[in-house]
Parts: structure tokens; C-alpha cells; sequence
């Protein structure tokens, strides 16, 4: 399976939640990096990581998609055989 398949499968309801949040988090970094006031160094490390964090969060679980649910073989059932009474 190629990779423009799985983005194009169906994604597990958690892995929803998981890519939704990872947006947000990427959304709120890229407004902290991008705020025109000075806003102090460590803070604006930990924004940049949680850019990081929440685009690999996002990516990873776009591609995540649900096992193909084999089959299962019908079993037969045995036929009973009549019994006679002789």
C-alpha cells in the first residue's frame, strides 16, 4: 500500500482525536513564534518544539487507517444421520 493510499483510507475515530489536537498544538506554537512582541527565549524554545511535536502527531496519525476485517470461514455443520429402528 502506497503512502497516497493510507492518507486516502478511512482514519480510526481516535486517531481523529489524536490528529486534531496535534493541529492545535502546531496552531498555538506557530501564533507564539509568529507574536510580534518579545516574549522571553525559553518560551519561544518550547513553542518551537511543540511545533515539532504536534506536526509528527498530526502526520503519523493521518496515517493510521483500519484493519480490513477478514472474513471468517463458515463452518459446516455436521449432518446427523437418521437413526433407524429396525
Amino acid at each position: 500500500m502506497t503512502i497516497q493510499q493510507r492518507l486516502a483510507e478511512p482514519t480510526p475515530p481516535f486517531f481523529k482525536k489524536v490528529r486534531n489536537i496535534g493541529l492545535t498544538i502546531t496552531a498555538m506554537a506557530a501564533s507564539l513564534l509568529a507574536a510580534p512582541v518579545a516574549l522571553p527565549a525559553v518560551l519561544l524554545k518550547i513553542a518551537g518544539y511543540a511545533a515539532v511535536a504536534g506536526t509528527v502527531a498530526s502526520s503519523v496519525s493521518q496515517t493510521a487507517t483500519e484493519a480490513p476485517v477478514k472474513p471468517t470461514p463458515k463452518k459446516k455443520k455436521k449432518s446427523a444421520k437418521p437413526v433407524s429402528n429396525t
